[in-house]
């Protein structure tokens, strides 16, 4: 493949340097109707790996009648050894059940995923916000206990559909009092892509009143409207420095079927580069990634970027 990099304008309105959370081998393949074998996921994420994603969430710890293509997550992190392991291989964790999985694999970090509503935080947990804050609050104190690093995921940041627009001050509450468990890094998703630029400022400027500032938050858009980029550029000159983002822009939510893909990486990566801004990715190592994990889904990857430099 030929090298193609965007012509760099840098933006100085926009940080140094950016992390990817490379969301792909998990919130990217957990809504896939055909299971995907452990051995493929293993080379995904060494991949990953390899083309310069410092940090990639790996799987799921969550009951597998729930998400049966994450039922392999021992095996996975079996296949990966210490690839799969440290503080930059997060695994999602529901509860201590889920937690008791994960410190028996050896992994170094966990994220738990919160809502920012009471109809997702039912269908997706099975509770009332109140009783999912109840369930975290020892899973976090275990988790830091043993020395790992935590991460806390809000769905439904920015609208629900079910209860339609979700004030700022219920999400900001949500995230305090997550947050207030001890974790180190909020994750604010717009779960079902109705985010805009100005509501993501409106966002993050409550938040930072609240004690929760940019330097501790990620954010993680859906572009079911097209506005995942749009709000991650939003997200990032308010100071944020942690994106997350899925290879080929694979991805969705089992529970919120209006949930489309992830902001690809290649997009984000594409969009970076050309700004001028640090990634630490190798963009034609992912492109060829993507690439080769659409051929084992069947399908050619949403991304425009990789449409573009791969001819699919």
């Amino acid at each position: 493949m030929s090298r193609a990099l965007p012509q760099v304008e840098p933006d100085p309105s926009l940080p140094h340097r950016v992390t990817v959370y490379e969301v792909g081998p998990r919130d990217g393949l957990q809504n896939e109707s055909a299971v995907v074998p452990a051995d493929v996921k293993a080379e995904f994420v060494r991949r990953l790996v390899a083309a310069g994603l410092d940090t990639v969430e790996t799987t799921s710890f969550v009951d597998p009648r729930w998400v049966p293509q994450l039922a392999d997550a021992e095996e996975l992190l079996g296949l990966l050894g210490d690839t799969g392991r440290g503080a930059h291989r997060p695994v999602l964790v529901p509860n201590t059940r889920g937690l008791d999985r994960a410190l028996a694999a050896g992994v170094g970090a966990v994220a738990i995923f919160g809502s920012a509503t009471e109809t997702f935080a039912r269908k997706n947990l099975n509770r009332t916000v109140e009783e999912s804050v109840s369930m975290f609050a020892p899973v976090v104190e275990r988790a830091r206990a043993e020395g790992l690093w935590v991460r806390a995921y809000v769905s439904m940041c920015f609208g629900d559909p079910w209860e339609g627009p979700v004030p700022v001050e219920q999400v900001v509450d949500v995230c305090r009092r997550l947050m207030d468990l001890g974790c180190d890094q909020l994750s604010l998703g717009d779960t079902i892509g109705v985010g805009t630029v100005g509501h993501v400022h409106r966002l993050l400027d409550a938040l930072d009143a609240a004690g929760i500032g940019p330097e501790r938050v990620g954010v993680h858009f859906h572009d079911t409207y097209g506005q995942a980029l749009a709000n991650t550029l939003a997200a990032l000159r308010d100071g944020v420095t942690v994106v997350d983002a899925s290879t080929g822009g694979l991805g969705g939510c089992p529970y919120a079927k209006s949930a489309t893909g992830n902001l690809a990486t290649e997009d984000l990566v594409w969009t970076l580069d050309g700004a001028g801004v640090e990634t630490g990715v190798d963009l034609d190592a992912l492109v060829e990634t993507s690439a080769w994990m659409a051929a084992h889904l069947g399908r050619p990857s949403p991304s425009r970027v990789v449409r573009a430099l791969t001819g699919g």
